[in-house]
């Protein structure tokens, strides 16, 4: 608008994109002042910085989630080349996340317009009273949870580097332990069949030593070495032989007894030992499913990565960012954008009968209420009501003429109702 002692600057296509996203009347900012209209735009960028770090961190949470799980050294951070790092690159969930965190980040956008703009002006000076903060403490505590959600998943890609190496400890910490644990709960077994195995061979090596040591003696009394001296099968010898053949009897008993015991207990072992080497083949996707979001987030708050203090300064960064716009809107002096809405609502208000009596009354717990009167509804209504009692009137008087024609009938012809 031009006048003769200021002309309001024409906005440019990108602040109007920024009042959009304030919230703001652009029909009144024209008509504003530079410095109204400079305020919204600095709101407005604040919104969509918000809603492009949420789509940011949106995506990059959504990929570290359900990207494939391996070595957390095996980053695209540490190849050496462009091909190694496309290599890294799973196509598949990039897309996935890139879709996600557009969506994200307009949810975030479309909330933080609706607290920015929902959010009052206060008493329109800079002092923020205790009644104001109470009643932006709403919108305060749903900008914090935003500030949280922004701020880790980004936390976590500023100390990536840091944390994929703590990571990695972990993991080949999880993988002694889960290698510990196989062993613990399947070694046992497997050694138990193999002490039996080795416990039934030796029954055996011990039968079968007997029976040649009895073999070794029968063999030197029959050639005369021992006893009488002379050679042949003599009375001595027959004794000897009956002990081997009665040594020889249980050597086959036992091994027919061991043998199928054996079998069994080397089967069970061999089952035990391939249990052990299947469990212990998963020991890198075990220690892989420790590479998730939660582990991130917890191993970058530890004081040897990002440090408490970093990781607080951090999330009370984006908390400012976030608040910003509230506590800038409860800080805001009223100027002529505030005073031309006003009178833009007002008009409008009166243009459609409605007239508001502020602090008219007070409720039940003593807050003073506004008393709204919409004149155009009550002149509808009383045009109703009206309407409606002279149709009522009209309909008494009609009945009233119907009922004395029958009774005019009725005295002419009083025999035709009396049968």
């Amino acid at each position: 608008m031009k006048r003769h002692f200021y002309e309001t600057p024409n906005p440019t296509p990108l602040m109007r994109i920024f009042w959009k996203a304030a919230g703001a009347d652009q029909f009144i900012l024209k008509r504003s002042t530079y410095s109204d209209q400079i305020k919204y735009v600095c709101m407005g960028g604040i919104v969509i910085a918000t809603g492009a770090m949420a789509a940011l961190a949106g995506g990059y949470a959504f990929y570290t989630i359900f990207e494939p799980k391996g070595s957390a050294l095996d980053s695209i951070v540490l190849a050496e080349n462009i091909q190694d790092k496309l290599n890294y690159i799973h196509t598949p969930t990039v897309i996935m996340s890139t879709l996600f965190g557009l969506i994200w980040g307009l949810i975030i956008f479309n909330l933080d317009r609706f607290i920015v703009t929902s959010t009052g002006k206060g008493d329109g000076t800079e002092a923020i009273t205790s009644q104001e903060l109470k009643s932006a403490l709403p919108r305060i505590i749903m900008g914090m949870i935003i500030a949280l959600t922004i701020s880790k998943p980004l936390e976590i890609r500023m100390f990536k580097t840091e944390i994929d190496v703590k990571l990695h400890e972990e993991q080949l910490q999880q993988q002694a332990d889960y290698k510990t644990k196989v062993e613990k709960n399947y070694k046992p077994f497997a050694d138990a069949a193999q002490a039996e195995v080795i416990k039934r061979e030796l029954e055996i090596q011990d039968k079968t030593k007997l029976r040649d040591i009895e073999q070794d003696k029968l063999n030197t009394e029959i050639q005369g070495k021992v006893g009488s001296g002379k050679e042949g099968d003599g009375p001595a010898a027959k004794s000897i032989r009956a002990s081997l053949d009665r040594i020889q009897t249980e050597l086959n008993e036992l091994k027919a007894t061991n043998t199928i015991i054996i079998n069994d207990k080397k089967k069970e072992r061999d089952e035990w030992q391939q249990k052990i080497k299947t469990e212990l083949n998963k020991t890198e996707q075990v220690a892989a499913g420790l590479d998730g979001l939660l582990e991130r987030i917890r191993i970058c708050h530890r004081p040897d990565v990002a440090g408490g203090m970093v990781s607080i300064f951090i999330t009370l960064l984006f908390m400012a960012i976030e608040l910003t716009p509230i506590f800038f809107k409860l800080m805001l002096i009223k100027g002529p954008y505030d005073f031309l809405e006003e009178n833009i609502k007002e008009t409008l208000k009166a243009e459609s009968g409605i007239e508001v009596q502020y602090d008219y009354y007070k409720d039940k717990e003593g807050q003073q209420r506004d008393l709204v009167i919409n004149h155009q509804a009550k002149k509808i209504l009383d045009e109703q009501a009206k309407i409606l009692a002279s149709q009522t009137e009209l309909s008494d008087y009609a009945i009233d003429k119907w009922k004395k024609e029958q009774k005019k009938n009725i005295d002419n012809n009083l025999s035709d109702y009396i049968k």
